[in-house]
């Protein structure tokens, strides 16, 4: 099956690469029905101090702990801060017990920067790296492992030859990548992401030069997306500018329902033939990640939320004041 499914990919990836960048297009390189595969959409991260009194009581219960809250509501969050530090185990421990209320809840983490973007693979690093991700692997609550590569990282041999020794130091965990740079849409760049089973992260992010626009491919069983949103004036470090943004502007972007609308069709394209499909939101400024979160479930029907959704639009209101 799996055989099957890689040639399909590949052959529908080089029909599309041929012409990219696909940008608008919604017509599906696949021809395959939509699946019942599951569809597990959340935000990243959960420990921010601006959602209390926005997505969070201002005012907490006792005993109130965040991914209790978010488990009602989502199916899966990504680890936001993993990014920074490793995840500890008796964390990842407790991560899980939060849950449990929830069978099909997922959890996916961001690898340490200091593989993805300061290039240290230190084998003791990656020992200790490893030991909460274990954890959440044995509870089978670990959907997935994201290689958050930066704008500068480019298609190179230099690079392609980095991510295949990355690729080899965390090989027990399902892996997807997310190249920022337009050069890994290329026929080469995308079958080396196929032949070495690491899924292909399809993001949203501000316009820039040679930045990587929307996607809807499919290079192993996992589907991707991470929607960043599209102020750019909060990614000057990544796109190496010198302007740096004013104090109070605004991070966060809010999706309209017409773009969200545009990736619940880049999402279906590809959800049909993966085994699992995974959206997370980043947009976070006032906690627009969790709203538009819950409107992208409403959109593509995840019954098992609907009793959450009364909630919307007071927590649009607050997340955008």
């Amino acid at each position: 099956m799996t055989a099957v499914i890689m040639s399909r990919i590949l052959k529908a990836n080089k029909q599309r690469i041929r012409g990219a960048p696909m940008i608008k297009s919604t017509s599906s390189p696949f021809s395959l029905a939509v699946s019942d595969a599951p569809l597990a959409i959340g935000p990243s991260g959960w420990h921010y101090p601006h959602w209390d009194g926005a997505i969070y009581p201002r005012q907490r219960p006792r005993g109130f702990h965040p991914l209790e809250f978010l488990s009602q509501r989502f199916d899966a969050v990504e680890i936001a801060a993993s990014f920074e530090n490793d995840i500890r185990p008796e964390l990842a421990l407790l991560w899980m017990a939060k849950v449990q209320a929830n069978p099909r809840f997922q959890f996916t983490a961001r690898l340490h920067r200091r593989f993805t973007h300061e290039r240290q693979l230190d084998a003791a690093d990656v020992d200790s790296f490893n030991v909460g991700l274990r954890e959440l692997k044995r509870g089978k609550r670990l959907g997935a492992v994201l290689m958050q590569f930066p704008w500068s990282f480019r298609f190179t041999k230099e690079n392609r030859d980095y991510f295949i020794e990355l690729r080899r130091a965390f090989h027990e965990f399902p892996l997807v990548a997310e190249m920022r740079h337009e050069s890994w849409m290329s026929s080469e760049a995308v079958g080396t992401l196929i032949d070495y089973r690491v899924g292909f992260c399809n993001l949203d992010q501000p316009e820039h030069v040679r930045a990587m626009p929307p996607t809807a491919f499919l290079t192993s069983p996992i589907a991707y997306f991470r929607l960043h949103g599209r102020q750019r004036a909060w990614w000057w470090n990544e796109y190496q500018q010198a302007t740096k943004p004013q104090n109070g502007s605004h991070r966060g972007y809010a999706y309209s329902p017409a773009e969200l609308n545009d990736w619940k069709g880049r999402v279906e394209q590809v959800r049909g033939i993966a085994e699992q499909s995974f959206c997370f939101f980043t947009n976070d400024g006032g906690g627009q990640s969790v709203v538009n979160a819950m409107q992208f479930s409403s959109m593509c029907e995840r019954p098992a939320k609907r009793a959450a959704m009364n909630e919307m639009d007071q927590m649009l209101e607050l997340a955008v004041a």
